[in-house]
Order: structure tokens, then C-alpha cells, then sequence
């Protein structure tokens, strides 16, 4: 299998890189084939300019960063994106990233003519949220419903693709190293497990 590891933080030593870089190990130690796509160390634009509303209205062209960015899903059978919680949501840069890269006719196609078509069913999508809160608190506040709304149904169903897995790792604050550390460690076995095939998917 192939996968595709993109991480939005702009700090490499934080807690959302390790958690990206354990996941690429489990996943190559599992005998994936993996490719690295760290949005704010390549300077990825979020900006939804007029060239990207032009695409959208039909009147323009594809840019070479936004079909690079494709191309790179594309050879995936499995995308992971691995984030912090800002609002209950993601951040600025991988929003734009999805705003920009997952477009009419690449990720689905919506015209008169076809009606709404889903594109990306081959792909499976995990999301891992590095969040300062505890679940608890989620759980009050409605924020897992909220982020399953938006997110896993808004964004991965709407496309078509599989939704391999969804965590938060709580209180990343707060928790110890050691017991930080450990359910890194959990979160990346799990997803090399499921892309692996030695586990059945229960999103």
C-alpha cells in the first residue's frame, strides 16, 4: 500500500510532528511505501485567490502547485492528516489545503449535466487532532459531534472516501511525556495496522 502523511504545524519539534513522523515509521516498519507532505515547511499557499475562484467558475487553469499537490494524493491509497485542534477545527494552512486541492472535477464533479459525483472513493482518509482538551469535555460541549459533522462527514464523506480512522490525542498539554509517548505510539501502530489489512476498520 501507499500513503500519503500530511502534518500542519509550523513548529518540526512540536508534538504534532512527532506524532506524523511515528506514524511514517509504523507505516514503513508495516511495508507501506510512504511520502511526507509538511504544508508549512513547503510554504503551502491557503489562500483561496481569484485564480483558484476562476478555476472554480470554469474560466481558469489548473496551477502547477495545486497539481502537484494532487498528483501526490493521487499515488496514495491512503491519506493521513495529522494536525492540532485550533477552534474545534483545523488549522488555517491544511483548510486551505483542502480548499484548494480537493476541487470540482478532481475530487468530485457537480454540473447540470452529471449531477453530484464522487470522486475519491478509492481513497481511505485517517485523521489524527493533537488537542489541549479532555474528552470529556468534548463530549460535553459537542466538539466530537461537531468535528464529525464538519470534518469526517463534511469533508471525507462528501468526496467518497473511506474514513480509516479518526483520534484525537486529549490533553496535550497536560498528560506526561511518558504517557504522551505512549499513546503516540498507540495512534501510529493502529493506523499502520489498518493500512496494513491485519485489522478490520471501526470507525
Amino acid at each position: 500500500m501507499s500513503s500519503l502523511v500530511v502534518v500542519s504545524h509550523s513548529d518540526p519539534n512540536s508534538l504534532t510532528h512527532h506524532v506524523a513522523r511515528s506514524t511514517i515509521d509504523a507505516l514503513v516498519d508495516a511495508g507501506d511505501t510512504v511520502e511526507f507532505a509538511d504544508l508549512a515547511a513547503e510554504n503551502f499557499d491557503p489562500r483561496f485567490t481569484r485564480a483558484d475562484l476562476d478555476l472554480f467558475r470554469g474560466t481558469g487553469t489548473l496551477g502547477a502547485d495545486i497539481a502537484s499537490e494532487q498528483a501526490r494524493v493521487d499515488r496514495a491509497d491512503h491519506l493521513v492528516l495529522v494536525f492540532p485542534m485550533y477552534w474545534w477545527s483545523m488549522p488555517a494552512q491544511l483548510k486551505g489545503w483542502i480548499d484548494r486541492v480537493f476541487i470540482n472535477g478532481w475530487a468530485f464533479d457537480d454540473s447540470p449535466d452529471t449531477g453530484f459525483v464522487q470522486k475519491l472513493g478509492r481513497l481511505t482518509m485517517h485523521l489524527v487532532t493533537v488537542a489541549a482538551d479532555d474528552a470529556d469535555s468534548f463530549g460535553r460541549h459537542g466538539i466530537d459531534q461537531a468535528f464529525a459533522i464538519q470534518i469526517e462527514r463534511g469533508i471525507v464523506e462528501y468526496v467518497g472516501a473511506t474514513l480509516g480512522s479518526s483520534t484525537f490525542l486529549h490533553e496535550s498539554e497536560t498528560k506526561s511525556r511518558e504517557t504522551l509517548a505512549a499513546e503516540v505510539n498507540a495512534i501510529a501502530d493502529a493506523i499502520a495496522t489498518r493500512v496494513s489489512g491485519r485489522a478490520t476498520v471501526d470507525a
